[in-house]
């Protein structure tokens, strides 16, 4: 985002009044390079609290700079992780909940059509936000990287999958977790802007740490059917992340699925024309796919299957 953009979201901001009744939950460790500007928007709301682990940069004062609470947290293994464990854990005054990334920001469009839904007549008890995807500077209008989640909840309608517990997994935050909402779900249109501004050695390495992660509940699936004791059911005419789901249930079984993805994503949805950034991301995608089965493969064979 440009700094004339960025000034005018923070003008608007300024200029919006009496904060929205909603309690944002930030997930956060290590996110000085990210926070600041996810935080600038703050006051649209009555509450922000940044769940920080162990961070050892700026985060937690950059927080504070911003008048966010920050609460420590650190992952001792097994359920919850951090944002159930915030929603177990925490005192929360609002009737709405805003779950972010350190490295999302929601622009003013979105902040408009969030009013909108919770001061409707009939709100629906959950919104499917999309998280739309920036990479290297761009903004990936293609190659269908931007996925919706559910984001924006009625507070004590909504609770995160529990899903399988990893052997001596270290991440203290489900990968692209989902939302399981007693209620009917709704969809905002505008995208939220996810940027991250680490690097990409650290996208990379995250990806890497990820598909441990995912390569242990590809594992579970393929020997009992199942992620684990409570998650979104896969369904083809169900909402995103319910058709998602039922995607990546039939995508494990088939073979050439890195380059399967790859079609999809640089051919089938366009990421073609999105240059060298859009190239970059859709081999990154096809790599961490191979890297996942090849996890997958190597626990088979340790375990004699």
């Amino acid at each position: 985002m440009s700094e004339e953009t960025q000034q005018t979201e923070n003008a608007s901001s300024r200029n919006s009044g009496v904060g929205l009744p909603i309690t944002i939950l930030i997930a956060a460790r290590n996110e000085e390079k990210n926070l600041a500007r996810c935080l600038s928007v703050a006051n649209r709301v009555e509450r922000v609290i940044v769940v920080d682990s162990d961070s050892t940069d700026r985060t937690a004062e950059i927080a504070s700079q911003h008048g966010a609470e920050v609460v420590a947290f650190s992952h001792a293994g097994g359920y919850p992780k951090k944002r159930q464990w915030a929603l177990d854990t925490l005192e929360i005054r609002t009737p709405w909940v805003l779950f972010l990334d350190a490295d999302e920001f929601i622009p003013s469009k979105l902040w408009d059509e969030i009013r909108s839904a919770i001061t409707a007549e009939f709100p629906k008890d959950g919104y499917l936000i999309r998280k739309g995807f920036h990479f290297l500077g761009r903004r990936m209008r293609h190659g269908g990287f931007s996925h919706r989640a559910v984001l924006l909840v009625r507070y004590g309608k909504a609770r995160f999958e529990r899903l399988i517990e990893v052997p001596g997994d270290t991440l203290d935050m489900e990968v692209h977790e989902r939302v399981i909402v007693d209620g009917p779900v709704g969809e905002l249109p505008t995208p939220l802007i996810h940027e991250d501004f680490k690097g990409l050695e650290a996208y990379i390495d995250k990806h890497n740490r990820y598909s441990t992660w995912e390569s242990h509940l590809r594992y579970q699936l393929l020997t009992t059917g199942r992620y684990g004791e409570d998650t979104v059911e896969p369904r083809l005419w169900g909402n995103e992340q319910e058709r998602r789901r039922w995607l990546k249930k039939l995508a494990v079984r088939l073979p050439l699925e890195p380059w399967l993805w790859f079609i999809y994503h640089y051919v089938w949805r366009l990421g073609c024309l999105e240059g060298r950034p859009g190239l970059i991301a859709c081999q990154i995608r096809r790599q961490y796919i191979a890297n996942v089965r090849a996890k997958v493969w190597e626990r088979i064979q340790s375990s004699g299957e």
